[in-house]
């Protein structure tokens, strides 16, 4: 056998001897899992997301609370609103909460009023709840409400709503007619034979 082809035999082996090594250790080595996305919202227990505060003005109470509770069998949820004071709790009739647990929506019908759906979507961390509409009929301002944590705190200060940037046009008053200007008498015009003469 030649020096050449003992050369070319045993850099062969060489190679399989690696390729084999590096094989057995990818096999070794621990599997590393993919994590699950985290959830916003736990899967049991009880939420409370609120910003009712009081009015500066007349001391009522301004704002809303949705309290969320999560069970094996069943999500409820216990919605109060304020109209002048705090509502009764309106039980929700349907309430679905996506899978990753960072956006939810339920139907209500309070007393006296049309059925309606609210909606909204958790902050990454879980402690605001932003809902669909705006502050102050403003859509740049979303509605926040911040998850309770303190249930003996007292309701702050309701924040005023500020003047309307572009207040609507006043309406415009019907126009006046204006009284018209008294003409001096003209002399009348006769015509005569085909001719036009001023009459004294």
């Amino acid at each position: 056998m030649s020096k050449a082809h003992t050369m070319l035999l045993s850099r062969r082996a060489l190679i399989a001897s690696s390729l084999l090594l590096a094989s057995f250790a990818v096999l070794a080595a621990p599997k590393l899992a993919r994590k699950p996305a985290a959830q916003v919202l736990p899967r049991y227990g009880m939420l409370v997301f609120s910003d009712l505060c009081i009015s500066p003005e007349n001391g009522e109470f301004g704002g809303q609370r949705i309290t969320l509770q999560r069970f094996a069998e069943v999500d409820t949820v216990l919605y109060e609103y304020t109209a002048g004071g705090l509502s009764w709790p309106v039980v929700a009739s349907e309430v679905v909460i996506d899978p990753r647990g960072r956006q939810f929506y339920f139907t209500v019908q309070p007393p006296d009023e049309e059925e309606r759906t609210i909606r909204g979507a958790l902050s990454d961390d879980g402690k605001t709840l932003v809902l669909d509409g705006s502050y102050c009929n403003d859509p740049k301002v979303p509605m926040k409400l911040a998850r309770v944590s303190d249930f003996g705190r007292a309701a702050g200060t309701c924040r005023v709503c500020p003047a309307p940037k572009n207040p609507p046009p006043a309406e415009a008053e019907p126009a006046q007619p204006q009284p018209q200007p008294s003409l001096p008498p003209q002399p009348l015009q006769k015509i005569e034979a085909g001719r036009t003469t001023a009459s004294l």
